[in-house]
């Protein structure tokens, strides 16, 4: 079943379906009548010689240039042309996809003022999978990802590239192929393609998305520890974290709980600290609070999914436009900073833990770097160096990018989100933080090989999927393999996905 677009609906968990699964879309017919209304509106404004911004006009500096009848429609070619400046390599097809079903969603307000072949080319393009050849780099997020946006653009010109059944075509020919007429850009239609927010908007649900299971693995992961290190479980009483009120700190308590029923931990059969170190004590306070900061990001960024993200926006009913910065990324990369800043918290909590399983003084009777053969054999010791250096790159990369604004277009545009910089910055600290916690698992269940007593249900089955992939360390070997097909595992969430067919979820 597609899933409808009207500009109000669309969620994080839709344009994942979109973008990553290939889920057909439909623009909702009342979004359709909208477009139709407002581009009258636009129309019968250009007849009557109105001046409206990049519709007679030109763009940034040269706003106060008018444009007369000739230069109208050709402007919009150039302008697509000039703004397609992007560099570098070409973005997933993931990325893309999603931001063409944003932009469509805007569109269905009926404020944008493009024709309505523009959106229903775009909409066709996503269901019969032509998706334009995006490069990464070049937008600083405001006046919309304009370089980015120009290459998906150029597609509706029948030029530029596109990927169809797996190839890479001309633009022209990835339409014909597929079926889909060229709608060409007249007055008004390139700017309503490109003058909004939505490939860093997109990456960001993206990430959220993944952002969310990740998190989730780090309770199981952080669960495994507890119980290799004999945890006091007192700290996770759900009534100690609704005393404090935090959301995310009960989710998280509750799940790391689910996560160790049925063991001798939680059923007090081992004799445990009265008191445990920070890094496992005050796990479900610190995933909880990066919980807490996913929600927000997630709600400023389905505002941003759902809003009108151009310039100028149309009001037919009133018949005016206004002219302003609704293109503008900050709404979504100050959030989407704080969430790099929390996936990258939760890693070095998860390296601590790795750590304290690791160090003979720390490690409650394990042996040191889990390795039998201690001084013959180093055992982990080095996979704490490889999370080490993963978390230094998260620690760069987490600098927030919504304070670098660097002016643009003679000043004229003198404030800009970079949100662009936030999500690539982001792609990485998760992707380095996948590696992290893949090291974690493999010694949480290393640590486990150790213990003789009954674990949770939920730690017994993450600790099997595992050992589908890594055998237990008995002699060192070259961990490189290990520590890749363990970041590999996280990132596919098979662990997650087993682990909640026997406990449930864990939201």
């Amino acid at each position: 079943m597609s899933i409808k677009l009207n500009g109000n609906e669309l969620t994080v968990e839709k344009l994942v379906r979109i973008a990553r699964d290939g889920e057909q879309v439909e623009l909702a017919q009342d979004s359709l009548r909208s477009i139709i209304k407002c581009r009258e509106m636009i129309e019968e404004k250009i007849q009557a010689g109105e001046i409206m911004y990049g519709v007679n006009t030109g763009i940034g500096e040269f706003s106060e240039i008018v444009l007369d009848d000739t230069q109208i429609k050709d402007f919009q070619k150039y302008l697509i042309y000039n703004h397609a400046a992007g560099i570098g390599d070409p973005a997933p097809i993931e990325y893309v996809r999603g931001s063409m079903a944003g932009r469509i969603n805007v569109h269905a307000h009926g404020n944008s003022g493009c024709r309505a072949e523009i959106t229903q080319a775009l909409v066709e393009m996503l269901n019969k999978g032509v998706t334009p050849f995006v490069c990464q780099k070049g937008s600083v997020g405001a006046s919309g990802d304009l370089a980015p946006m120009s290459q998906i653009a150029l597609v509706l010109l029948g030029e530029g590239k596109a990927y169809y059944q797996g190839e890479l075509l001309d633009g022209k020919i990835a339409m014909e192929k597929a079926g889909i007429a060229i709608p060409g850009l007249e007055a008004r239609d390139g700017l309503a393609v490109i003058n909004g927010s939505n490939v860093l908007t997109a990456m960001s649900a993206i990430l959220l998305y993944d952002a969310n299971c990740w998190f989730k693995q780090a309770e199981i992961a952080a669960a495994m520890t507890l119980e290799a290190l004999k945890a006091n479980m007192k700290p996770y009483s759900e009534k100690l974290h609704q005393v404090r009120g935090f959301s995310g700190a009960i989710r998280s308590a509750n799940a790391i709980r689910k996560l160790v029923v049925g063991g001798d931990i939680m059923e007090g059969k081992v004799k445990t600290r009265i008191q445990d170190a920070y890094s496992m004590r005050s796990t479900p306070q610190v995933i909880g609070a990066a919980h807490d900061a996913l929600k927000f990001a997630k709600s400023q960024v389905e505002i941003e999914l759902n809003g009108v993200g151009d310039n100028p926006v149309f009001f037919p009913d009133e018949n005016i436009q206004i002219p302003g910065a609704n293109f503008q990324g900050t709404p979504v990369s100050l959030p989407m900073d704080m969430m790099g800043a929390s996936i990258t918290m939760v890693s070095v909590m998860s390296e601590r833990r790795l750590n304290r399983l690791n160090n003979p003084a720390l490690n409650v009777g394990l042996p040191a770097f889990l390795t039998k053969g201690a001084g013959m054999f180093s055992g982990l010791m080095l996979s704490q160096y490889t999370a080490d250096t993963l978390i230094v790159e998260q620690r760069i990369l987490s600098a927030p990018a919504s304070i670098q604004s660097i002016p643009a277009a003679a000043d004229q545009e003198d404030f800009v989100s970079m949100g662009m910089n936030t999500a690539l910055q982001n792609k990485q600290i998760l992707d380095n933080a996948y590696g992290i916690l893949g090291i974690e698992f493999m010694a949480a269940a290393q640590a486990l090989d150790f213990r003789e007593y009954q674990f949770g249900k939920g730690v017994e089955t993450a600790k099997k999927v595992i050992r589908k992939y890594v055998e237990f360390l008995d002699v060192d070997r070259p961990l490189f393999p290990d520590h890749t097909r363990m970041k590999e595992l996280v990132e596919s969430c098979e662990i997650l996905n087993e682990v909640e067919k026997v406990i449930g979820s864990l939201e």
